[in-house]
């Protein structure tokens, strides 16, 4: 399994999705979940509306440096398909995948082939444009509603699965964790955990990266 940061590798809420996260992250040999908006025409790091004083993707990914880390960029905005697209290729990275689109934006980056995940959670049990998608971004919004048989059919189906680990929604994430451990899954290749606490969770699961 392997285990990537979220929103940079922080350790004061204040240095979510900031250079210091990323630089951490990245030298830590973390990947990264991070947010990806326009603002006056060029593509920022923002989980929020941008003001225009943001980190621009290109700015974080002088930072990754041209090391190949897997890459999830959740896009907040329609109309970022080209744009992001050449920036990534730009660089030579193949570890990267969008998620959590609009459906129109979602087909737009599937016809561009842009690697795609769709989004699984307890108010989308069924993940919308499944069969395009080469992964599952899979959430847990309230409870862990999903077993080790949900995501090894996915796995199953061929798709790669990043599982949102119950910090992100200010849970508990031994509970999640435990289960992860004990299952037949752990060690699956295309398996992947989303954390706040990326080095916990390596000591936890002697993940590989």
């Amino acid at each position: 399994m392997i285990v990537i940061s979220h929103r940079g590798y922080w350790k004061d809420p204040a240095e979510k999705n900031q250079p210091v996260a990323f630089h951490r992250s990245f030298d830590s040999g973390f990947g990264t979940e991070t947010d990806v908006r326009d603002c006056a025409g060029t593509l920022v790091i923002s989980h929020d509306m941008p003001k225009g004083c943001e980190l621009t993707l290109d700015g974080m990914l002088d930072i990754l440096g041209g090391r190949n880390l897997p890459m999830a960029m959740n896009v907040k905005a329609d109309g970022l398909a080209t744009a992001l697209q050449q920036q990534m290729n730009a660089r030579g990275l193949t570890r990267w995948f969008t998620f959590d689109m609009s459906v129109p934006e979602t087909v737009v980056q599937i016809r561009l082939g842009l690697p795609v995940y769709t989004r699984c959670s307890e108010y989308e049990p069924k993940p919308p444009l499944y069969e395009q998608s080469i992964g599952v971004w899979l959430d847990a919004f309230v409870s862990e509603w999903f077993t080790e048989s949900d995501i090894n059919a996915f796995l199953q189906d061929g798709k790669h699965v990043v599982i949102v680990s119950s910090d992100l929604h200010r849970r508990p994430h031994l509970p999640l964790w435990t289960m992860l451990h004990g299952s037949s899954v752990r060690h699956h290749p295309n398996l992947t955990l989303c954390t706040d606490v990326p080095e916990e969770a390596v000591a936890f699961f002697g993940a590989d990266q």
